[in-house]
């Protein structure tokens, strides 16, 4: 069989062997990017949960100091001293976590994190004494709240959960509830 007979079966081979590689490269670089995808996701949750969580041990032990000031009570109160030394080592963390969210946030969570945080200090002014206007504290910590809710939602966003989350203060504080509530009753059928 002369070579110009079979060069219809060589190219078909040689063109198959082509589209097999393009289809797996595809595949392997689709694969790949997913992957990659999951794991930043993955990261920038951890990295806003972990942020969320220490910003929320600053606002309660500022809450608590600022119950010792005889601030309207968020929280129990604590020895104002061994407040301040928490609430600065609470500070030095939440700055270093700071950075990851830095690196992985989308520049809509970074402003609503920074705008929380923000939020945080100035109820930390109240904590250490520089303000007492228990108007403004109050002021303040609706302002942090609200500044909370902006932070999820905008993480929501970027994590791509659908829906917000429920806003502060929805559910009744353990001081605004008269009485304790009662078990529903069961109804057997």
């Amino acid at each position: 069989m002369p070579f110009v007979d079979q060069l219809p079966a060589l190219l078909g081979v040689v063109v198959g062997a082509v589209g097999s590689y393009a289809a797996s490269s595809l595949t392997e670089r689709g694969r790949w990017r997913r992957a990659r995808t999951e794991r930043w996701d993955n990261e920038r949750f951890h990295s806003y949960a972990r942020y969320a969580h220490l910003l929320k041990i600053q606002i309660h032990l500022a809450q608590r100091i600022g119950a010792a000031r005889g601030l309207p009570r968020t929280g129990n109160p604590i020895d104002i001293e061994e407040g301040l030394a928490q609430l600065d080592e609470a500070e030095t963390k939440r700055a270093a976590e700071w950075e990851s969210v830095l690196l992985v946030g989308d520049a809509a969570t970074v402003a609503a994190a920074r705008t929380w945080h923000e939020a945080v200090w100035n109820v930390e002014l109240y904590a250490k004494g520089m303000r007492s206007d228990p108007d403004g504290w109050v002021s303040a910590v609706g302002a942090m709240s609200r500044a909370r809710d902006a932070f999820y939602a905008s993480a929501r966003r970027d994590l791509g959960i659908a829906g917000p989350p429920p806003p502060s203060g929805q559910w009744p504080r353990p001081w605004e509830i008269d009485e304790p509530a009662k078990p529903s009753k069961i109804i057997k059928q």
